[in-house]
């Protein structure tokens, strides 16, 4: 019987106590081959259709974030997105972000230069639209802590004074159950907890396409792409298309896969595992006397003052991450309690 359990234990086997998720998620093995064979089909001179993996790809992140897939388009980096947010703004435009954001989502206004970029704490970011915000950009999930933004509460309080919202889903989607059509527009790389190789990145605007001006639109962006090889671009994508970067297509012939898996096991059940696991660290923190910075609902667990010990513990075998001085742990659908009691009994030790 094919269940969640039995489809982790047949796409991963890593020869370490993985715990950086949050840095880079593993490879499934279908993923693995999907990569092998698509760049051997390069060497001997027979190339695979990778852009109909790009497309699967599209429509299967759409799937997971529960918008259609017209409304996505296919990149590869969340600061080429946010950059283009960010001219998309006329000058003295207010920008509301949460201190301390990852850069990918905050620092492309700053580097505008025309733009009234204001950062508030995380908690404080609904509280703090106000009349003339014309933006708030904010990560799902907090890269350096895991803390998790009340997105309800922002895109209400936006709604509430013509606000747009944006929102970086990089340390979020794959493992948190999210709704991107609730958002004016949506970023995320895949790398991360979506287990799809460096390179896949993904964009999801509003139906209208939010007023941008596509100003990286190369011939993938037009309505006919291999029409629009040569000279100007008679008719750029009438969908989120339209704002695709030239994909790297290696990357995307293992994301679809990757993808796949995800949507196979379910954000759900990857959801209530990872937080399982992330309550069993905090809960043995505290029994060494650590206590963890606050991220109620997260798989992202920071503790201040153990980031120097990320050395020891890879020498371990178990690895994680450290963040401004702080030990974060990242627990996906791969982990287990086992790998849980190692990394503690590590730092007991």
């Amino acid at each position: 019987m094919e269940t969640p359990e039995n489809l982790v234990r047949t796409e991963f086997a890593p020869q370490t106590t993985y715990l950086n998720s949050a840095s880079v998620g593993l490879l499934p093995a279908r993923t693995v081959a999907a990569l092998h064979d698509a760049a051997q089909s390069v060497a001997d001179g027979r190339p695979l259709d990778m852009f109909a993996d790009v497309e699967a790809a599209r429509a299967a992140f759409a799937r997971l974030l529960g918008v259609p897939a017209h409304r996505v388009a296919a990149g590869a980096s969340v600061a080429v997105y946010t950059g283009l947010l960010a001219a998309s703004l006329p000058p003295g435009a207010e920008v509301l972000t949460a201190e301390g954001d990852f850069s990918s989502t905050v620092n492309p206004f700053h580097v505008r230069g025309d733009l009234k970029v204001r950062a508030v704490p995380l908690e404080e970011v609904a509280e703090s639209v106000r009349p003339g915000t014309a933006l708030v950009a904010v990560s799902a999930a907090q890269s350096a802590d895991g803390r998790v933004a009340d997105l309800a509460a922002i895109a209400s309080a936006a709604r509430a004074h013509g606000a747009r919202t944006y929102v970086d889903a990089s340390q979020a989607a794959g493992w948190l159950p999210l709704d991107a059509g609730a958002y004016d527009y949506v970023a995320s790389v895949a790398f991360k907890w979506l287990l799809c190789p460096r390179g896949v990145a993904f964009f999801v605007v509003p139906e209208d396409l939010g007023g941008i001006t596509p100003l990286f639109a190369g011939w993938v962006a037009g309505e006919r792409p291999w029409d629009s090889c040569y000279g100007p671009v008679e008719e750029l994508a009438r969908s989120a298309r339209r704002f695709d970067e030239s994909p790297s297509l290696l990357a995307y012939a293992g994301a679809r896969h990757s993808l796949e898996l995800v949507e196979r096991i379910g954000v759900e059940t990857v959801h209530a595992h990872d937080l399982a696991l992330a309550e069993r660290f905090r809960a043995g923190l505290a029994s060494l006397g650590a206590e963890p910075v606050p991220a109620p609902g997260s798989p992202i667990v920071s503790v201040p003052g153990l980031g120097r010990r990320q050395p020891e513990l890879s020498r371990a075998g178990v690895e994680v991450s450290d963040r401004a001085g702080n030990l974060r742990a990242a627990f996906h659908l791969y982990n287990t309690d086992a790998d849980v009691d190692r990394l503690l009994d590590v730092l007991s030790g």
